[in-house]
């Protein structure tokens, strides 16, 4: 898959995220927009994986730590769900590591508990640090 197709397919994520948006709104649990996420993801016939173990490994031993994305998309694209008040410096930091574990490229951090959605998606990029 290239390049464009990822980013295409973001774009296409985004929209699904703000079509989930308009019709739920800001102030619900994290577990409910995984869900009807999830279900969005199946009417564009996108496929996908849900709470999907992401393996750590130190040195040369794999650790059984019990990390989870939320959703991955089709391989290639890492979904961090939240619904808080703000987005802390840690979740940043947090999709960058399961980037790194799991080898993808592309994560997308959503935070559902805003106003405009917009403002709620975080594209982040393996390599890309923050402040």
């Amino acid at each position: 898959m290239t390049q464009k197709y990822i980013n295409t397919l973001s774009r296409t994520i985004r929209g699904a995220a703000i079509e989930l948006h308009k019709e739920l709104g800001p102030g619900l649990l994290e577990s409910v927009y995984e869900t009807a996420f999830c279900f969005e993801l199946e009417k564009r016939n996108i496929k996908y994986t849900r709470q999907q173990g992401i393996p750590v490994f130190y040195e040369d031993t794999k650790l059984d730590l019990g990390f989870r994305s939320d959703i991955i998309i089709e391989g290639k694209l890492l979904i961090e769900i939240k619904s808080v008040a703000a987005i802390e410096k840690v979740f940043h930091k947090t999709v960058l590591t399961y980037l790194k574990h799991t080898n993808l490229k592309l994560g997308l951090l959503i935070n559902f508990n805003v106003n405009l959605i917009k403002d709620g998606i975080h594209r982040k990029i393996l390599g890309q640090l923050l402040d």
